[in-house]
């Protein structure tokens, strides 16, 4: 008699987290099939988007409690993960493979060669080493779960059978329409990490500035500041302070339709007093000079500074040694709490992420499994968990796809 073939383990989605739980899978059950199936006709397309084309792979941040702390939405469940497989396991990951990777001033982690190709080539040639077979051109319009095996359908394919279902389908619709084809319940999704719409014409027009130590506080509660550059961008603001904001307000913003007010300190580093001082230094010393022909801040850009001075109202004409009191701390007040209005929220950004997906309730984190099927696993940014910008997105793709990888066995 013939012995019947075990169903294999199926991965929906080529992205990061997928391509890790395939991998690993293969290493713990080098004797199983393992399948990737992608809906497109590429793979790892948001690893080569994300960082600028350089792919920011983790961050060097190695204490799992900290590092839970860059995640608005996921930071208690995700601890159990971490302290399994952590940034340092990343870094060792991918050096092991081949990889060389460095960190920047920032905490982010690069490819040394900042070519986002290298993860990419990095994960392809590993699967294909490991036999593993992606299938491109492979929607998926329903899973269900016959007899403990899932039976997956397409309109372009037969149908297919999986002993176990990793979904690593990422922040799209038709990855939580399998979700909840799965069971799984949801938490509407809603945008994260992006960036603020003003009606400041003025400040639009100074678009490609940038100040590197500042700060931002929304009037929306927690009233939390952020803290980083900011760029200015055509439409308004932009930049990891705007966008780290705009991940930890993401729901709050989402019910204030984008309408708020922010305060902006420009010199953060700076206490005010030492601002004052700055201006009234500047006063003494280029007396005959005017206001807006110099920057008295390195920080600040000429043209940034000259639109404080529009702000104000300040003469274009008007000399440093004729500013008055009252003028001064006019610019002391602009320079440290600048309130501008938002109107809306900015592009995406490319590697764009979203606030929502399966909840967490639904999944045992040490294993990635659903509680109510131990054979379907749910990782990456299907979940409801997100960290800001810098590298922590891809750092929990990482990590729940190496312990489904480990978990999803017969």
């Amino acid at each position: 008699m013939t012995q019947q073939k075990t169903p294999p383990t199926v991965i929906i989605g080529a992205g990061a987290s997928g391509f890790f739980a395939a991998i690993q899978r293969k290493k713990t059950a080098p004797n199983q099939d393992i399948i990737i199936l992608e809906k497109s006709s590429n793979v790892l397309e948001k690893v080569l988007l994300s960082g600028g084309g350089r792919c920011n792979v983790t961050h060097a941040c190695y204490d799992p409690q900290t590092l839970c702390s860059y995640y608005p939405r996921g930071n208690k469940a995700l601890r159990s993960v971490f302290e399994r497989f952590d940034c340092q396991d990343t870094l060792k990951w991918f050096e092991k493979h081949g990889v060389k990777l460095k960190t920047e001033a920032d905490g982010r982690i690069f490819p040394v060669s900042n070519q986002a190709q290298d993860i990419k080539n990095c994960l392809l040639s590993t699967a294909k080493k490991l036999g593993i077979k992606i299938w491109t051109n492979y929607p998926i319009t329903s899973i269900k779960n016959v007899d403990h095996t899932f039976v997956i359908n397409s309109q372009k394919h037969s149908p297919l059978l999986a002993q176990q279902l990793i979904l690593a389908t990422g922040s799209n619709r038709s990855g939580y329409k399998l979700a909840q084809d799965c069971g799984l319940k949801l938490i509407p999704p809603i945008p994260s990490l992006f960036s603020f719409k003003t009606d400041d014409t003025q400040l639009q027009s100074r678009q490609g500035l940038s100040v590197q130590h500042s700060s931002i506080t929304l009037n929306l509660a927690p009233k939390q500041p952020s803290n980083g550059p900011i760029l200015i961008t055509h439409w308004g603001l932009s930049g990891p302070a705007i966008i780290t904001l705009s991940a930890w307000q993401a729901q709050t913003l989402y019910k204030h339709r984008y309408q708020a007010m922010c305060k902006i300190n420009w010199l953060v580093k700076y206490p005010q007093e030492t601002i004052l001082k700055t201006l009234l230094t500047n006063k003494d010393i280029h007396k005959n000079k005017r206001c807006t022909s110099l920057s008295p801040f390195k920080e600040i850009p000429l043209r940034l500074w000259e639109y404080f001075c529009q702000k104000i109202n300040l003469d274009p004409s008007q000399t440093w040694q004729t500013l008055q009191k009252k003028q001064l701390y006019k610019l002391l007040d602009i320079l440290t709490q600048q309130q501008l209005s938002i109107t809306g929220k900015g592009p995406f950004k490319e590697e764009f992420v979203t606030c929502g997906g399966v909840d967490q309730k639904a999944i045992n984190f040490k294993t990635m499994a659903s509680k109510h099927n131990p054979n379907l696993f749910v990782i990456g940014e299907l979940l409801d968990c997100d960290g800001v910008t810098g590298g922590f997105n891809f750092q929990q793709a990482w990590a729940t796809g190496w312990i489904a990888g480990n978990a999803a066995y017969l």
